[in-house]
């Protein structure tokens, strides 16, 4: 009878982990394979579809509906990481239940991360996120906002659907010639500008780290407050921090031109939705596309056309005829969600292999 042994080793560039029996003359008895476990939260089909198709295999998924919060966090006992998107709370509670289970990893499926207390994840847990997946995507959202607002086409449909042809109350302006107003000159916000001067807009931008290529295409960086006076059209694409939590606020909605369009598809928070909602209501600017929402988590997602909403400021925004509100759909396209799924995966093989992370978050730190 032959004498075994068993030899252990990782294959960990894909994750998997092999047990594998060998005789004393190494032939194989035995080999069976072993994959680290993610749960993913707040799951859609969409998210379900895309990373099953590029797993190819190496982990073992487990999908759950329900968003990441402190009662939720133990659907992941028995996994390793974690997969949250934006509405997910990873805050100290969380956190602190995560570690009880053994999970060591979260992995974000988008790029912000202002859900994340990450002073407190340090050293107890690992955040990996992605930070770029498609600008075209958001930046062309953008821009179909505008069009929609400023030709009325979500009118004209509903008008046509009714076999009413009458063309009266929908008169729009030309873009060519006027002013975009960028504020976040990253990878969306370039690619916003590159579209704005396709359709032979000025830019007008700001960021407090300017971009010198974009300069050099034509975008002429200038202060927030001079951006809100002379911009027609104001566009969001700046991530969520201290310093911009409602940069679009009371006191700049007084500087912006009566008919002024403000677009965000960045986050919430950018925007005092009550001093938006009152300028809106006394005419002080002329439109608002909305694709986030500050108070969005509850309601965004999920279909409540059966519910009433007790957000009446969301209410009133929603009723609004030059009010155009998006579920955060800007991100949805194939191409997106594929490089969601591809990056957030190998997020987890990097780490899972030791290697370092190419795209963690720290307390004081983001690297890119």
């Amino acid at each position: 009878m032959n004498r075994i042994k068993i030899y252990r080793f990782g294959i960990l560039t894909n994750s998997r982990k092999y047990s594998i029996i060998k005789s004393y003359n190494n032939s194989i008895l035995y080999k069976e394979a072993y994959m680290e476990t993610i749960a993913f939260y707040d799951t859609k089909p969409y998210d379900k579809d895309s990373f099953d198709r590029h797993n190819n295999g190496r982990y073992k998924l487990r999908y759950f509906e329900d968003k990441l919060t402190c009662d939720t966090a133990a659907l992941a006992k028995g996994c390793k990481a974690v997969c949250a998107f934006v509405n997910d709370n990873i805050d100290r509670c969380v956190i602190d239940a995560l570690n009880e289970i053994g999970v060591e990893l979260v992995l974000l499926r988008c790029a912000g991360y202002n859900n994340v207390d990450l002073k407190y994840a340090a050293g107890r847990i690992r955040v990996l996120r992605v930070p770029a997946y498609s600008p075209y995507a958001v930046a062309e959202h953008a821009m179909a906002l505008i069009l929609l607002l400023n030709r009325k086409i979500h009118k004209s449909y509903l008008r046509t659907r009714d076999y009413n042809f009458s063309i009266n109350g929908l008169t729009g302006f030309d873009l060519h010639g006027k002013t975009a107003g960028i504020i976040g000159t990253g990878k969306i916000g370039q690619v916003f500008g590159d579209i704005c001067k396709g359709f032979g807009m000025d830019i007008l931008a700001y960021d407090p780290y300017p971009s010198e290529e974009f300069a050099a295409k034509g975008a002429k960086y200038v202060s927030p407050e001079e951006l809100f006076e002379k911009s027609d059209i104001i566009s969001l694409h700046c991530p969520l921090t201290h310093d911009t939590k409602y940069i679009v606020n009371e006191n700049s909605l007084k500087l912006m031109k009566p008919s002024a369009f403000v677009i965000n598809t960045s986050r919430g928070k950018l925007i005092d939705s009550h001093a938006l909602l009152t300028a809106l209501r006394e005419k002080r600017i002329a439109a608002a596309g909305l694709d986030v929402y500050e108070e969005e988590a509850d309601v965004f997602y999920e279909d409540r056309s059966g519910d009433i909403i007790d957000d009446e400021t969301l209410s009133l925004l929603v009723s609004m005829p030059n009010v155009i509100i998006t579920s955060h759909q800007a991100f949805l396209t194939a191409e997106a969600l594929s490089a969601i799924a591809t990056t957030t995966l190998s997020n987890a093989d990097n780490f899972f292999a030791g290697n370092a992370a190419e795209n963690g978050l720290f307390a004081n730190e983001v690297t890119k």
